[in-house]
């Protein structure tokens, strides 16, 4: 089985896919999916008992793991999570990096500053739905990534996410309420709490869908996709995405794991005929 983390500053969201003999998990089912809070305190120990129980909860055999792929934006878990994978699945996890195949080239300025859940985001989108093809995932930040008819990843947009808006109006303000994130019946608020509401939901799906308007402008007709914990109540409210797919980045680690096993698999290959040929 293919253990696949993708590691936010907020949630880390987790999944465990089905392999065959050779660690492939092209046609792999997923077998289980977890949404948790990404803890930088954990220790080794911590996480690994962590893990255990979640396995057990949703009976996936700890020891049937052979594979592990993590997607981090978060680089003080690293070392932690690389630790937790080697001592407790004995097994050197893939961290999505650069040098790492992902059969997505990148037109951006500087390649290592792209956050590799963007870069997994597009992978997946692009096998899943084509391209042109435009993911939003709403994250801690809200992220717009723009990926070419060829499968190119051409860029995209930051920008703060609704939760940080939430909590900075918070913060700044003597007497407003901290309040959960909801679409209200009725844009005109009739109390605070409605009022907030209102105005953190349309306002954040008027932000999304301006930069969607542009977006679209500029790369001609495309697949909308949102991902993310907040895909299904933002992107329900949107007049350009179209498809919701609270998986995708899960999906993407799934299919750059399979690729590069398979380079690996066919670099083997490779090199064993070669060495065969001298025999000869």
């Amino acid at each position: 089985m293919l253990f696949v983390l993708d590691v936010g500053n907020t949630n880390t969201t987790l999944g465990v896919y089905g392999t065959d003999e050779l660690g492939d998990a092209t046609n792999g089912q997923l077998l289980a999916n977890w949404r948790v809070t990404s803890a930088r305190t954990q220790t080794v120990d911590e996480y690994g008992v962590f893990f255990r129980n979640l396995f057990a909860m949703s009976g996936i055999d700890f020891n049937a793991i052979r594979g592990i792929v993590i997607s981090s934006v978060v680089p003080p878990m690293d070392s932690t999570l690389r630790a937790v994978c080697e001592r407790y699945f004995r097994i050197k996890p893939l961290f999505i990096e650069p040098g790492v195949k992902t059969g997505m080239p990148v037109h951006y300025d500087n390649p290592a500053e792209v956050g590799a859940d963007r870069i997994v985001n597009g992978v997946a989108a692009f096998e899943k739905y084509g391209g042109p093809c435009i993911v939003v995932d709403f994250g801690t930040a809200t992220t717009f990534d723009c990926v070419s008819a060829k499968g190119e990843y051409l860029g995209g947009v930051i920008a703060p996410g609704i939760g940080i808006s939430a909590e900075a109006l918070f913060e700044h303000t003597a007497r407003l309420p901290r309040i959960d994130i909801r679409k209200t019946a009725r844009v005109i608020g009739t109390n605070t709490v409605h009022s907030i509401q209102s105005g953190l939901y349309f306002g954040y799906v008027g932000l999304v869908d301006g930069i969607l308007e542009r977006l679209l402008a500029e790369m001609g007709a495309s697949k909308v996709v949102a991902t993310g914990g907040l895909a299904p109540l933002i992107g329900g409210g949107s007049k350009y995405i179209s498809a919701i797919d609270d998986l995708l980045t899960l999906e993407g680690l799934r299919i750059i794991w399979d690729r590069n096993t398979a380079h690996q698999r066919r670099k083997a290959e490779a090199h064993k005929a070669s060495v065969e040929a001298k025999d000869k």
